[in-house]
């Protein structure tokens, strides 16, 4: 997650401040990046437009009439709402949703595991440190192995980095999905 926030409304100026903090906090300006959203206003508006526009960006939406087409976001949800703290019920005020979020998003991204990245944090792919990790993991796994072989049926688990994922990769861009064993 490069950026989060929550508003008291959903608009397109608020899309657009969010978008564009994040994209120039990131440094990814003119980087040849797409933002998927759904079809709701806030995300068809001229301001938000304007504001992909000026930073490079460019813009996909989803299925008329399919709320559920991008994994990416629906796998976010999923685990958002299945955090023990996740409030059932619902936020008081403005400023509970926000200290909620927040701590979700720096739980999601320096402590959260994720297996389709083969078990590191968002936050160590993010940087670069997911190769020296996993073949630390895949060496110690290994040796385990040799030093225990009754104990493996069968290959070791998968520690390779993953690879690049694409919600609607480009014509000219190779769809690549590495999955964790």
């Amino acid at each position: 997650i490069v950026g989060q926030e929550v508003f008291e409304a959903e608009n397109a100026a608020n899309s657009a401040r969010l978008i564009e903090r994040a994209t120039l906090q990131e440094g990814c300006r003119h980087e040849d990046l797409i933002i998927h959203a759904d079809n709701g206003g806030p995300f068809k508006g001229s301001q938000l437009h304007a504001t992909l526009e000026r930073l490079g960006v460019g813009s996909s939406y989803s299925r008329p009439a399919v709320s559920n087409d991008n994994a990416f976001s629906e796998s976010l949800f999923g685990t958002a709402k299945t955090r023990p703290d996740y409030p059932r019920n619902g936020f008081n005020d403005l400023a509970e949703a926000r200290a909620w979020a927040l701590r979700f998003t720096k739980w999601y991204n320096a402590e959260h595991r994720h297996r389709e990245i083969n078990g590191v944090t968002p936050n160590q792919r993010h940087a670069g440190e997911d190769h020296a990790i996993l073949a630390r993991r895949k060496a110690l796994y290994e040796q385990a192995k040799a030093n225990n072989p009754g104990r493996w049926s069968g290959p070791t688990r998968n520690c390779e980095p993953a690879g690049p994922t694409w919600l609607n990769p480009p014509a000219n861009k190779e769809r690549t999905l590495t999955r964790a064993a």
